[in-house]
């Protein structure tokens, strides 16, 4: 990125819900290498939003809020398939989480997930995203 505090990742699959997932593990890939940390548990959530991006911009804020809040980071994430209610999107998150002590720092930590040029796109290849962390 142009601006040294931005980390951008760009993600793909061929589903929506697998999108959000692997760009999880690419944010996770961008700071820390957690191929030696310790395991403390798994954490479910449920999400609901406006939009697809929306819920991809929430799943990446629980990833920073919890290396904020617990100093946990994600060694792996489940993501449901996406359920439509009336004016909304949902779906339901599993990450495998580490104490993030344990991880080796490669990169800086993302404080916030920026608005700024967010993508979430389906095309012939499936479906594509890139978002932008504040770090």
């Amino acid at each position: 990125m142009p601006h040294t505090a931005d980390m951008q990742v760009e993600a793909w699959s061929p589903t929506v819900a697998g999108c959000i997932g692997e760009a999880v593990r690419a944010v996770v890939e961008g700071f820390a290498d957690t191929s030696g940390a310790a395991v403390v548990g798994d954490r479910a959530y449920a999400i609901t939003a406006e939009s697809d991006e929306d819920l991809l911009v929430s799943v990446l804020e629980e990833v920073v809020y919890r290396m904020d809040a617990d100093g946990e980071i994600p060694l792996d994430v489940e993501v449901g398939a996406i359920r439509s209610a009336e004016d909304s999107r949902g779906l339901s998150v599993r990450f495998r989480m580490a104490d993030a002590g344990t991880a080796v720092a490669v990169g800086a930590v993302p404080k916030a997930v920026s608005l700024h040029g967010l993508q979430l796109r389906c095309g012939p290849g499936g479906w594509t995203c890139r978002v932008t962390l504040d770090v």
